[in-house]
């Protein structure tokens, strides 16, 4: 999402942008890529399989497929998001064809997860050094870039940006009572509901707080968890205020009417959805991780909590939804924070500032 938004973003400010990827990006899907040809434009990676290899090769297969892009149009920069395999088949474009500077932004799971595993910690430390430039979307990743690899290398912090004219504050009624009563709190939770988002813990707090107040739950995306998150909202007797929504792709709409939004990840090297949701006025109940606190402001935008304690992150959350004057307070400071620190006309410049300081060495 964050590569397709900077991507459109590029584009628009006048530069000829190529997408390269297995599929197109579903925020995308909607843009007239190539037309009237000064795009943006999308080359799909080609997957091969021999039946003498037991696996495909992804990154061969995309080195391939950059190399194309840079020879047919002559492309001067490989933006890279995600060490390995992306940085990792952007380099070994950069060898084939002896020209495109690569730039690589770390997002998080290719250095605090995948990236440290030892099957792959050799290459993504590869990855990072040969880069012509690093950037990490926090203070916190870039940190934890420099412990996990022992790396001793420049990297730009950039922040994540959110479109706040689409991620916005809904007032239409009729969308809200779609989900819920006008007594009824309304609180959401995205993420992929991988272990590490500990979705669980959002219906431990949903339950907590459906048994003081009328309240619902909207569980948007789909992932390894959410089986175990259904199951855990039949056990605590809320499933009947807890809805499914799967892979939700205008979440702005449903943002746009919370009153609340819970993240207790334990590990968040920025919090996207978070951001999102602070563009929406919603205040965020979240766990203290990773960098989660330099986006969300605790007793200002929302309030932190230690990871894994649901009974703070349901008694946050009841402060905030009881009191009118806390909610609204921090509704303005969430929007506001989101507008003046993450606004696409503050973090884009800083990637083309990027791009030029590269292109000119």
């Amino acid at each position: 999402m964050v590569a397709t938004e900077l991507g459109l973003e590029v584009a628009a400010a006048g530069h000829e942008v190529h997408f390269v990827g297995t599929a197109v990006p579903f925020r995308l899907g909607g843009v007239g890529h190539g037309l009237m040809g000064r795009g943006p434009y999308f080359h799909q990676v080609s997957n091969y399989a021999y039946a003498l290899f037991d696996q495909p090769f992804p990154e061969l297969s995309a080195a391939n497929a950059l190399t194309e892009v840079i020879l047919e149009h002559d492309t001067t920069l490989t933006h890279a998001h995600y060490a390995i395999p992306h940085a990792s088949a952007a380099l070994h474009a950069r060898d084939i064809t002896g020209r495109s500077r690569v730039i690589t932004t770390l997002h998080g799971t290719d250095v605090t997860l995948v990236g440290a595993d030892p099957t792959f910690i050799h290459s993504t430390r590869h990855a990072i050094l040969k880069s012509d430039t690093v950037t990490a979307v926090s203070d916190f990743l870039a940190e934890q870039t420099r412990d996990v690899f022992g790396v001793d290398v420049p990297i730009r912090v950039i922040y994540n940006f959110v479109d706040t004219q689409r991620f916005r504050r809904n007032a239409d009624p009729t969308m809200r009572s779609r989900f819920a009563h006008p007594d009824e709190a309304l609180l959401v939770h995205v993420s992929n509901f991988r272990p590490v988002k500990r979705a669980t813990d959002v219906i431990e707090t949903f339950a907590r707080v459906a048994s003081e107040m009328p309240a619902r739950l909207l569980m948007i995306g789909d992932g390894p968890d959410r089986l175990a998150c259904f199951e855990l909202a039949q056990k605590r007797g809320v499933i009947g205020r807890v809805q499914f929504l799967g892979s939700f792709p205008d979440v702005q709409s449903v943002l746009g009417i919370a009153d609340l939004f819970l993240l207790p990840s334990n590990r968040e090297s920025f919090g996207l959805a978070a951001l999102e949701a602070m563009a929406c006025e919603v205040p965020v109940v979240a766990a203290r991780a990773g960098g989660i606190p330099e986006v969300v402001i605790d007793g200002v935008t929302g309030i932190l909590t230690e990871v894994g304690d649901v009974d703070a992150m349901a008694h946050a959350s009841l402060r905030i939804l009881r009191d009118q004057d806390v909610y609204l307070s921090m509704g303005h400071a969430a929007r506001k924070r989101a507008v003046e620190h993450f606004h696409p006309s503050l973090i884009v410049p800083q990637y083309l500032e990027a791009y030029r300081e590269v292109l000119e060495r």
